[in-house]
């Protein structure tokens, strides 16, 4: 489905642009990534619209069938990268699990501004795009996603979210497909 609107408050959400994250090998370049999504932070920043930059610091404890992860992050590793040109009036948001709206007060902050609706992306596609799109969602925000403006580490994953998952909770299109939107707004 095409990005068919921008709603007045719109709040940008970067997830997992950070240094330990991007140097990791994607099915698509990180370089692209970045630079999509710098291009919609001007535009929202332009338009004194909410950004916010999400990093992860950690997971959540529990079994699963992958075993039990453990987490040792070199110096750095949180670090978002520079190309977000991180802001004073950026909301920053430190994740321990997939969504930025788990364990965060992330929505409560979002509807403090007044918004309704969140483009998401990022990295990883799969992981922490997903899940945060998906809780968006199940909270009531309109859910936006510029699948230009993410990867993730495994291609199938990334086009298995993309194809058949995106379409049940959110509406897609390109970087450009939202600019545009933000565009021709009044």
């Amino acid at each position: 489905m095409p990005v068919t609107t921008v709603d007045p408050t719109t709040a940008l959400i970067v997830i997992d642009l950070q240094k330990g994250i991007v140097g990791l090998p994607l099915a698509h370049p990180a370089e692209d990534v970045a630079a999509r999504t710098a291009d919609l932070l001007r535009a929202f920043r332009e338009r004194g619209l909410p950004v916010v930059l999400v990093n992860v610091a950690g997971a959540p404890g529990g079994r699963t069938d992958g075993g039990v992860r453990t987490l040792d992050f070199p110096d750095g590793w949180t670090e978002l990268i520079p190309e977000l040109d991180q802001r004073p009036g950026d909301l920053l948001v430190t994740k321990y699990a997939r969504s930025a709206f788990t364990g965060t007060g992330l929505a409560d902050r979002l509807r403090d501004l007044g918004v309704t609706q969140v483009v998401v992306t990022g990295v990883s596609t799969s992981g922490g795009v997903e899940s945060t799109a998906r809780d968006a969602h199940e909270q009531g925000f309109h859910v936006t996603l510029p699948v230009d403006a993410m990867s993730d580490r495994d291609t199938g994953q990334h086009e298995h979210s993309v194809v058949r998952i995106f379409p049940r909770i959110a509406e897609t299109g390109t970087t450009q497909d939202v600019l545009d939107a933000l565009s021709a707004r009044p």
